[in-house]
């Protein structure tokens, strides 16, 4: 899965990071789930730098850094600890949002913004990719420097939410060696996806991206509710 959700992102710039999340969030701990996922997107997305490095749009890179650390600082100070269930289910109405909508216009014009809020929202659901694409997106890059920007922005992101939930304490060097492999799968996946960012047809690939995605979805919420319901009052 790590390396598909890192093929699947080098070749369509999205995607890859809420399908490692929903699958996270269906085999871990609820506590573990935003923290493991976030370490394992550094690695990924940092695997994309490196192979897109060339072609990363930086002019808008501090204004999004500057962003981003408020957005941490904030959702620091906010997260709490959320029952299994309910954050099943909040992870998949956030996937199917994702899916069906678009991310607010204003956030969609400035790269401090986006980073404000994805920052702030991915201390919560993790997997904010939607947001900042769209931002990218709007751009107007080329399909490879769309790509590379999204990584480096990601790659921000996720290490300074990384850096924050170590701060609060959560114990990443037991689950040292299942990231370590997630990572190395993910490095894997985005030298394929590179070669598929030129080769596949994007349109169909994303019809199927989203029904996957939708499934993902609807399987979270139902395992959320179920849990709930089994759990009583």
């Amino acid at each position: 899965m790590s390396f598909l959700a890192s093929l699947i992102t080098a070749g369509f710039g999205i995607g890859g990071g809420v399908l490692m999340l929903a699958m996270l969030a269906s085999l871990l701990p609820a506590a573990a789930v935003i923290p493991v996922h976030g370490l394992v997107q550094v690695g990924s997305n940092a695997g994309r730098c490196f192979l897109f490095r060339r072609e990363i749009y930086t002019a808008v890179m501090m204004p999004f850094v500057v962003g981003s650390l408020i957005g941490i600082v904030l959702g620091g100070l906010f997260v709490v600890q959320l029952d299994a269930g309910v954050l099943q289910i909040a992870v998949g109405l956030f996937i199917l949002w994702s899916v069906l909508f678009k991310p607010p216009a204003l956030m969609r014009k400035s790269a401090g913004i986006t980073g404000v809020i994805s920052s702030f929202l991915t201390m919560f659901f993790g997997a904010t990719g939607p947001f900042v694409a769209a931002y990218v997106k709007s751009l107007e890059l080329n399909r490879v420097s769309h790509v590379a920007t999204q990584a480096t922005f990601m790659t921000i992101q996720h290490l300074l939410k990384t850096f924050t939930f170590g701060l609060l304490g959560f114990a990443f060097s037991q689950w040292a060696g299942l990231i370590t492999l997630l990572i190395l799968c993910g490095f894997l996946g985005a030298m394929a996806g590179r070669l598929v960012l030129l080769r596949s047809n994007e349109v169909v690939f994303k019809r199927i991206l989203s029904i996957i995605l939708t499934v993902l979805a609807l399987r979270l919420i139902y395992g959320g509710a179920s849990s709930l319901f089994a759990s009583g009052p």
